[in-house]
């Protein structure tokens, strides 16, 4: 058996998925994201094992980014027989992400507010 490198989170990490979750992305997502900005590629089992979530959630994880088009997968033949590993790696820098995200809260920001002004606009 080969030995593992596993990856933990460090205490500046755990804040910065914190703040993620705190600004209304889902755990799982969060967790992702941060992991990825910090290795310059992994594999699912890697961020399974670096971030301690099962594999069902790096899996929906990964749907949504990949759904934002915030990573990129590149297949590796598997030694032997079996399936290509697929590797994964943000396609952006995490700032231009974080950029996004500040965007879409902006956005929605924006909705509320003018669903309260129109709210207003009923009592006057």
């Amino acid at each position: 058996m080969k030995p593992q490198h596993v990856m933990y989170f460090t205490e500046k990490e755990k804040e910065f998925v914190s703040l993620l979750i705190a600004t209304g992305t889902r755990k799982n997502v969060a967790q992702v994201l941060v992991f990825l900005a910090n290795v310059p590629n992994a594999t699912s089992r890697d961020i399974e094992r670096g971030t301690d979530l099962r594999q069902p959630e790096v899996s929906l994880a990964m749907h949504f980014l990949i759904s934002k088009d915030w990573i990129k997968i590149k297949e590796n033949k598997a030694e032997g027989k079996g399936r290509p590993v697929k590797i994964y790696a943000l396609s952006k820098p995490i700032e231009k992400i974080m950029n996004s995200i500040e965007k879409d809260k902006k956005d929605q920001a924006k909705q509320q507010l003018a669903r309260v002004q129109k709210l207003r606009e009923y009592i006057t």
